[in-house]
């Protein structure tokens, strides 16, 4: 297989900043997943007005993460993610660096939860086939920091030749689907990390 292409760095904070707008995180989030729609398409697929969409895709192009591309329609273009991932690093030592981190995870979680709860939804509505491939697993983990590091490596490196918008021997049956892998230190109720 071709080596896949990287994720974004992200150290910009107004960058950063910029991708903690719910609907910009989103909007991102559906075309890296779907590739190339309108603004219209992504009003449906977001929940949102063609307009809004239009404007805060504008935004997103401002900084090289979308562009219009040729479409079947002269009238409209659609716009495309120029990016299949988006790396924003470890935590920064820097207040206001780790305070838009923490911005744009939360965005991030946000979106997973929406994604997550719209397929709980209407899974009704899909095949039976689909119905029972969906996985929601949890796990209690017992790993050091450094197993976690190779752990999520791991993941990244079995999933990352299935990405949506790369994969180019997709059968014609395949689906776009959501996943998402989160590893992090348990923390109880009152602020305190598990033992």
């Amino acid at each position: 297989m071709a080596e896949l292409p990287p994720r974004m760095r992200v150290r910009d904070v107004e960058l950063m900043r910029a991708l903690a707008h719910p609907l910009r995180s989103e909007l991102l989030t559906y075309l890296m997943a779907v590739g190339p729609r309108t603004a219209s398409e992504c009003a449906t697929a977001v929940g949102s007005t063609a307009s809004n969409c239009s404007w805060h895709l504008r935004q997103l192009a401002g900084w090289g993460l979308v562009d219009r591309v040729e479409g079947d329609n002269a009238r409209e273009k659609p716009w495309r993610a120029t990016q299949v991932g988006l790396d924003f690093g470890g935590f920064a030592a820097d207040p206001a660096t780790k305070a838009a981190q923490l911005a744009t995870v939360g965005a991030s979680v946000a979106n997973d939860q929406l994604l997550t709860q719209r397929f709980v939804d209407s899974v009704d509505l899909l095949e039976p086939d689909w119905q029972n491939a969906a996985g929601m697993n949890t796990y209690a983990l017992k790993v050091t920091a450094t197993e976690l590091t190779e752990l999520t490596a791991a993941i990244d490196a079995l999933l990352r030749p299935y990405v949506a918008t790369i994969r180019t021997d997709a059968p014609s049956d395949a689906r776009t689907v959501h996943g998402s892998w989160r590893g992090f230190p348990r923390i109880e109720a009152d602020g305190k990390p598990s033992s």
